[in-house]
């Protein structure tokens, strides 16, 4: 099983479009919002990132909505 981490933020449409299209492809993941929890938010500007969604695939990190990228990494 892959380990995904999702950051993201409450009021951030394309989180929660990241969010949905996990679910549909029955991935699991754990979710990290910015808005509520400052350590996820450290962890983020640790990594170098200001704007969400930043899906990380086993180390990889992919920034944005990017499904192509995303279905590459679950293969």
């Amino acid at each position: 099983m892959k380990d995904i981490k999702v950051y993201t933020s409450s009021t951030c449409p394309y989180c929660t479009m990241m969010k949905d299209y996990l679910n549909t492809k029955g991935v699991s993941y754990t979710e990290r919002n910015v808005s509520s929890d400052a350590e996820a938010r450290k962890e983020l500007m640790a990594m170098g990132h200001m704007g969400v969604p930043v899906t990380i695939v086993d180390g990889t990190e992919v920034v944005g909505f990017d499904t192509n990228k995303i279905d590459s990494l679950l293969d």
